[in-house]
């Protein structure tokens, strides 16, 4: 019976998680689950519509109406492909207000569950091991500084050509890390058995190299 393996990675917003889970998904030839991106079109089509955080049956009602499933690591929503939309700051600025609310959240959950269950998969987010692969055998728990994180994202989206204020990011980021550490249900949180890397003064390679090294021992352990 062929092994079934998934890896789950939280973190904070910037912490480069998406980044580090695709490489990793490539190098272990898994399914990279984007579970941001989610609640990131959840947001996008909601302010669309202009359904605000507070309208949670309108909200529900939408998600019902969204098939979501991820192609060469971009999301496609209803065929479409999002990924760029999702990356704006306007989403980025919102998204932590949509993915708090618990109805919306258990939505996703099991959308998400669903998928580990087909597939070998890695999924980065913010609640992925303590509560969508409570069980997985390996969980990473990314994390830097968020003046680092802020560094990164003014970066990202600077080469993008997208005119963007530092500081700005920084107070996002800053405030993002509160809602989603403090949110009452499924709040940011690092999981007990989950390997801590903070990343503030390495380079990507470095964490893939750390990452790959504790995939392999488990994978050699268990063959």
């Amino acid at each position: 019976m062929e092994l079934k393996l998934s890896i789950a990675i939280d973190g904070p917003a910037g912490a480069g998680k998406s980044t580090i889970a695709k490489i990793l998904a490539k190098e272990f030839n898994l399914m990279y689950i984007n579970t941001g991106a989610m609640y990131r079109a959840v947001t996008l089509k909601a302010m669309e519509k202009n359904i605000s955080h507070d309208n949670i049956e309108e909200l529900l009602q939408l998600i019902d109406t969204m098939e979501m499933r991820f192609e060469n690591d971009d999301l496609y929503l209803n065929n479409e492909n999002i990924n760029d939309e999702i990356c704006m700051p306007l989403i980025s600025n919102n998204v932590s207000n949509y993915a708090a609310i618990s109805e919306v959240r258990e939505k996703l959950v099991n959308l998400q569950r669903n998928m580990s269950d087909k597939y070998n998969v890695v999924m980065d987010g913010r609640d992925i091991g303590t509560v969508v692969l409570s069980n997985a055998p390996i969980k990473f728990y990314l994390t830097a500084s968020p003046e680092t994180r802020a560094k990164r994202r003014y970066d990202e989206l600077s080469g993008k050509g997208i005119n963007v204020n530092y500081e700005e990011i920084l107070s996002d980021i800053i405030k993002r890390d509160y809602i989603d550490s403090h949110r009452e249900v499924n709040p940011l949180t690092k999981a007990e058995d989950a390997i801590e890397i903070d990343c503030s003064e390495m380079t990507i390679n470095e964490v893939i190299e750390k990452m790959s090294c504790y995939v392999k021992r488990y994978l050699k352990e268990k063959n």
